[in-house]
């Protein structure tokens, strides 16, 4: 791919991809939307405020104007979910690929952000990066693995020739809904392990709600088209179990905090980043109701989120009735 490479959203993921994104020796335009995080990435070439202690590639200029960033070969859209339709609105129209690198499903549309970029750019071919990826292992240079989703196989080639990098191996795959469904449900999941953490419930509890949880994942992204294949690899189960286990996990260390006893609203309110499962967790418990599909874990989380009590909860969880495990 010839020309520069764009990225949309300047905190730790959309940062670390532009530093992949650089290994390769293209030009990337950084957007963000804070002109003083601008000045402060060009003039030290590090993105202090979200991935302090790593030196930026020189290749890595940072700008506040979409206007510029549009005229790149391909953008990362890197903006959180919620934000995602906002900001595509003001990106000039063009032909050029976008990959949707955020989790999420929009509120009120019940729309994925492959969706929701289709909408706004109906000319754009529109992929999907997802995957276990903490962004400051993937900005060090540390192996990893993630799926690039997109219809058509020779824009997938060409988009997965321009980020891979001896440490970072993009694996390509047709099944987009599978691709964002996996990335969006292993975030609420990723809370109620948290919450398990916190609470001490203990390590048993924890690999069960992993099972479960991939077995609701498993049942939306039937339901919504996706292939259970999809959902077993990367993007869905790998994913899953990197968020489930660790703190530098944001919806993860988000639930270590509600399982303490501390009130979502004011662990949501104190956060810099953004734990995007405690957003879309209410819009997918919306979304399987109209598919008819039993949530019972994402349900829980929800109420957790609105400020349930943690024990009543989890007691309610474990009172269901019995059942086959498939």
């Amino acid at each position: 791919m010839s020309g520069p490479i764009g990225v949309i959203g300047a905190g730790a993921w959309g940062t670390a991809l532009a530093q992949v994104a650089a290994t390769n020796g293209h030009e990337v335009r950084l957007w963000a939307r804070d002109p003083a995080l601008v000045d402060a990435i060009n003039a030290d070439h590090e993105n202090a405020a979200y991935l302090p202690g790593i030196p930026l590639s020189p290749l890595i200029r940072a700008t506040g104007d979409l206007a510029w960033v549009a005229e790149a070969a391909a953008n990362l859209i890197v903006t959180p979910a919620q934000a995602m339709r906002t900001v595509l609105a003001q990106l000039p129209a063009n032909a050029q690929a976008l990959v949707v690198c955020s989790k999420g499903i929009e509120a009120g549309t019940h729309l994925l952000m492959s969706e929701v970029a289709l909408e706004q750019h109906p000319a754009s071919p529109v992929l999907v990066l997802s995957g276990p990826t903490f962004a400051h292992e993937v900005a060090r240079g540390l192996p990893t693995a993630v799926t690039l989703a997109g219809h058509d196989p020779a824009t997938r080639a060409l988009l997965a020739t321009a980020i891979a990098a001896p440490h970072f191996r993009p694996y390509a795959s047709s099944d987009v809904i599978g691709a964002e469904i996996g990335g969006a449900v292993k975030n609420v999941l990723a809370i109620a392990c948290g919450v398990v953490d916190g609470a001490g419930l203990g390590q048993n509890a924890r690999a069960a709600l992993i099972a479960r949880g991939f077995a609701e994942m498993t049942r939306f992204g039937a339901a919504k088209g996706a292939r259970a294949e999809t959902l077993a690899g990367l993007s869905g189960l790998g994913d899953l179990v990197l968020t489930c286990s660790s703190t530098a996990s944001r919806n993860f260390s988000l639930g270590v905090g509600i399982g303490r006893g501390e009130a979502a609203a004011d662990l949501l309110t104190n956060r810099r980043t953004v734990a995007e499962g405690a957003y879309t967790a209410p819009v997918l418990l919306e979304a399987a109701q109209a598919a008819r599909v039993e949530m019972p874990i994402t349900a829980a989380v929800c109420r957790l989120l609105a400020g349930g009590a943690v024990r009543g909860v989890i007691d309610d969880l474990l009172a269901r009735p019995l059942k086959e495990e498939v």
